[in-house]
């Protein structure tokens, strides 16, 4: 039973940090590096790294930078096409080291199905602020940021004090990443093609014409 157990727990912390780092890279390392260095988590041996200040510090400084980033229409778009280099091999690496311990090939394994599942809530995140930037308030925005590090903070936890839990809701997820991503999408597409046709619109329109000499004044 104790064997079933850590073999539960061990996947859930690594499709944990998968589904995180799509979403908030950063926060993630963040809360396993503070969680390793104060004693309140035992990580496995190749994600004891995270638990040293350097990285903490620098996940902390880039927690903050996307913390603010996040929360400004336009630019959160720009940060996530940025970090499609990073959250998705950042995931990949992060699940496979939580099970690098047990099995080389269970660690590629783990690493092959955290880049699926890292780019598939990072894609979720990014299509949605598109969306999201289409409206002209910023609160929505700043609601969407706040929620996912949240859910970010509060996934986490569960996939390490309630693994089984953890596995049954990213099951679910899943099972919605699938039904919504195809119409992400579709959506993504007609706003894109909306602003080129605007573009070109502006660019085919005639240069305004000449003012006539005005005639002196008398």
């Amino acid at each position: 039973m104790d064997q079933y157990s850590q073999i539960v727990s061990t996947i859930a912390l690594s499709m944990g940090l998968a589904w995180a780092s799509g979403i908030n890279l950063y926060a993630a390392l963040l809360m396993l590096g503070v969680l390793g260095a104060s004693g309140n988590m035992t990580l496995p041996p190749d994600l004891q790294v995270l638990t040293t200040p350097v990285v903490i510090v620098a996940a902390g400084v880039m927690y903050l930078l996307e913390f603010v980033a996040d929360k400004v229409p336009g630019v959160d778009s720009g940060w996530d096409a940025l970090h499609t280099f990073i959250r998705i091999p950042a995931g990949a690496l992060l699940a496979a080291g939580a099970v690098g311990e047990v099995s080389p090939p269970l660690a590629v394994a783990a690493g092959i199905v955290g880049a699926g599942l890292a780019a598939g809530t990072h894609t979720t995140k990014a299509g949605s602020r598109v969306l999201i930037n289409t409206s002209p308030e910023p609160f929505s925005n700043w609601f969407a940021s706040l929620g996912e590090d949240i859910a970010v903070v509060a996934g986490l936890w569960t996939a390490i004090h309630h693994p089984a839990l953890f596995l049954v809701l990213l099951s679910l997820f899943v099972l919605l990443l699938v039904w919504l991503l195809p119409k992400l999408w579709a959506a993504t597409k007609q706003i894109f093609a909306y602003l080129g046709r605007l573009f070109r619109t502006k660019a085919d329109m005639p240069p305004p014409a000449p003012k006539p000499p005005q005639p002196p004044n008398d």
